[in-house]
């Protein structure tokens, strides 16, 4: 396993780290006893670093932390978020009783005295201008609540905005082969501030995985098939912002990054891993094989130069213009 620093947090993380969305709800059916096993999996293998939320099966993908890593907490690092279980638009959703309660809750459920990586999820952009939350990151950072904090973002604006607060540690941002904007502006910056960058949705929702067909038809308690248009939520969080037939369309035209690199996964994480800004990416899973499909990303060969300009021109060319929703 290769290590990464987490910007300025003194954090070294598993360079691929787990998101679990997937094991909390909203993707189809999950198995708790089969998440565990994943996550145990995932931990006797090296990766020390997990990124949650408390809406992830209103809190159930915490819970289901608290027990993987009961006796490793000072061993395996847990980022979670918070503002979504109210009105993201609501000024009182940001006050700092609301935000502490937020917070206790999930040092309930993850069972710890402090979390390590505490994000803001997805804000509206004007909570990120006003400020105001930060200074209540700060308290609470004060109060030994938090370890630290970042801000997950859906557009490089707002990172740029989140950059500018000089303790904020992290960016979560959407990055991957068909979101590809935060290499012009928002990377170079964040190194520049020492800035970590978790790589959430590598995958595009799966469609870089190169396994689906226009035809198939995911369940209807499953993002993929309730937000592919943004009915629920940003509709960048679901196939990057791509509808499932673009997407798949797409799909057809990056094959070949696979090539001598084992899987299309495995390559496209493979990319994610070789932009120096990154410090982690962040794929989601349900089952232990899927953990040990990704960690494969590590080994897989990088991409030459000329292989890096096609997929650039690829994206300018073909991809960006389809991408809906500000990004």
């Amino acid at each position: 396993m290769e290590y990464r620093k987490l910007g300025k947090t003194g954090f070294e993380v598993s360079e691929v780290s787990f998101g679990t969305w997937a094991i909390g709800g909203s993707w189809g059916n999950v198995n708790d006893a089969q998440s565990l096993r994943a996550l145990e999996f995932a931990i006797d293998q090296g990766v020390n670093f997990f990124d949650t939320a408390d809406v992830y099966g209103n809190g159930h993908s915490e819970e289901l932390l608290a027990k993987a890593t009961k006796g490793k907490e000072e061993e395996v690092f847990i980022a979670t978020k918070f503002c979504r279980m109210g009105d993201i638009h609501a000024p009182e959703n940001y006050s700092y009783e609301t935000i502490r309660s937020y917070c206790e809750s999930s040092l309930k459920r993850l069972n710890r005295e402090a979390i390590d990586l505490y994000q803001i999820h997805c804000p509206p952009t004007d909570i990120l201008k006003d400020g105001a939350v930060f200074d209540i990151l700060n308290r609470l950072q004060e109060e030994g609540k938090i370890k630290n904090y970042g801000v997950s973002v859906e557009t490089v604006e707002e990172g740029l905005i989140c950059l500018e607060n000089p303790n904020v540690k992290t960016l979560q941002v959407i990055f991957n082969l068909f979101r590809q904007k935060s290499l012009e502006q928002l990377f170079p910056e964040a190194e520049k501030k020492e800035v970590g960058i978790l790589a959430r949705l590598p995958l595009a929702s799966g469609l870089l995985t190169g396994k689906f067909t226009k035809e198939h038809r995911f369940e209807q308690d499953d993002h993929r098939s309730f937000n592919e248009n943004g009915a629920a939520f940003n509709v960048g969080e679901t196939f990057a912002g791509l509808g499932f037939s673009k997407g798949v369309e797409l799909v057809e035209h990056l094959k070949w990054i696979a090539e001598e690199r084992g899987t299309m996964a495995q390559a496209a994480m493979r990319w994610i891993l070789d932009q120096s800004a990154v410090s982690c990416v962040i794929p989601g899973f349900k089952t232990k094989e899927q953990i040990e499909d990704n960690l494969k990303s590590q080994e897989v060969r990088s991409f030459s130069e000329s292989e890096l300009e096609r997929i650039k021109l690829f994206y300018s060319e073909s991809v960006s213009e389809s991408i809906r929703g500000a990004y």
